[in-house]
């Protein structure tokens, strides 16, 4: 069983020292607000709840020095992405450190028996060798998941996925807490504790990957609505008689751009011969994807361009309306898609700079993940260290 911490003083102290890494009891002390005697008591109850170690002294600040205190180093934890092609998992340790990190495609279509199966294997893969007890493991879920039961919830690309109890099959697998939540989520996450927006309490996190979403991050913490379908952009829609999206409507954003959309578009440009490189491409491939998409506009291909700057004048225009809304202090462009580059966000940037009002837009920086495929397994640990390291 996985100690947690008793109260709220020993929460703040692993937290900080999760965030921030290796502290001396006196820097730990300042900023806790902690007097000596109340810190000496937490620290070692949390010691002896093997959640905290000592770290040898720390350099002198006058008179005597003062003893290093850090997370404790056998603990780990596991964060587990699927998204709707692939699934990302590594392990941390308790500053959620990568120690290790594989992946692999995968299609959230075959159904979650066969999805998690493929991500236990991944995890057994990275714990050999290693005797370590996992933790904590988080998930992120390519679809919408309900705060209140931790379940996805009639996702569109995850047939056989409504309702799994994926929080309970992968707790009974590892025998310790687990918790779920959309992949937009756990990448917000990410770039709030290792990312782009550490010094950011307000941003939005919009990931294009097969699909289209969006994390909301309000004073440093993620906003998932009433029931947890918060940020669901790719379903906003952008025209009456648009293209048929997967949630059965017309129009959505997601059905402009995205992928799958990609995909869609650059099938019909290469078979209608509009662009040379990607009917190369496709003969010698049974599909074409995004990756072809950025290789042609790459090579200058005039109709792989013209896709991209739809589709990135399709996001800013939607992300207009949300900075509008929502005055965010950082726009993040993170998932696969984003993978199209600086071609992408230059448009999405124009779009949302000449809509929005210049007192939203004045210093809003919009820029794209340095994270990478990692973003999500950060997050994922995060959200369940954020769990661990709280009061029961």
């Amino acid at each position: 069983m996985t100690a947690r911490p008793e109260n709220p003083h020993q929460a703040r102290i692993l937290r900080l020292l999760r965030q921030d890494g290796a502290r001396s009891r006196a820097e730990l002390g300042e900023v806790a607000r902690l007097s000596p005697s109340k810190l000496a008591l937490e620290l070692d109850r949390l010691t002896k709840l093997n959640l905290l170690e000592s770290g040898g002294l720390a350099a002198s600040r006058g008179g005597r020095r003062s003893g290093i205190v850090r997370i404790a180093s056998h603990l780990r934890f596991v964060g587990i992405d699927i998204g709707a092609t692939s699934i990302d998992v590594g392990v941390t340790n308790g500053e959620l450190e990568v120690l290790g990190h594989l992946s692999k495609p995968a299609d959230v279509r075959d159904g979650p028996e066969a999805v998690l199966e493929q991500a236990l294997d991944l995890v057994g893969k990275l714990r050999t060798g290693e005797t370590t007890e996992i933790h904590g493991v988080g998930i992120g879920v390519p679809g919408p998941v309900s705060f209140l039961d931790r379940t996805p919830v009639s996702p569109p690309i995850m047939p056989g996925w409504d309702r799994f109890p994926v929080r309970e099959t992968l707790s009974r697998e590892f025998g310790c807490p687990v918790l779920v939540d959309n992949d937009v989520n756990i990448m917000a996450l990410g770039e709030l504790h290792a990312g782009l927006a550490r010094a950011v309490g307000d941003f939005l996190l919009v990931k294009i990957g097969t699909g289209v979403g969006c994390g909301i991050v309000v004073d440093g913490e993620i906003y998932r609505g009433v029931t947890g379908s918060a940020g669901d952009i790719g379903h906003i829609r952008v025209s009456d008689d648009g293209p048929l999206c997967t949630c059965g409507n017309t129009g959505c954003l997601e059905a402009y751009f995205g992928g799958a959309a990609l995909a869609r578009d650059a099938q019909a440009a290469a078979e209608a011969g509009e662009s040379p490189f990607l009917a190369e491409r496709l003969a010698h491939e049974e599909t074409l994807t995004a990756e072809d998409v950025a290789a042609a506009a790459a090579s200058g291909d005039a109709a792989a361009v013209r896709m991209i700057r739809e589709g990135g004048r399709h996001v800013g225009m939607v992300l207009a309306s949300l900075v509008s809304f929502f005055n965010p202090g950082l726009v993040i462009i993170g998932g696969g898609v984003a993978g199209l580059g600086h071609a992408l966000l230059a448009e999405i940037r124009s779009v949302v700079y000449q809509r929005s009002l210049p007192l939203a837009t004045g210093n809003l920086p919009i820029v794209l993940s340095e994270l990478g495929d990692t973003a999500g397994i950060i997050g994922a640990t995060r959200l369940i260290s954020d769990h661990v390291f709280s009061v029961e």
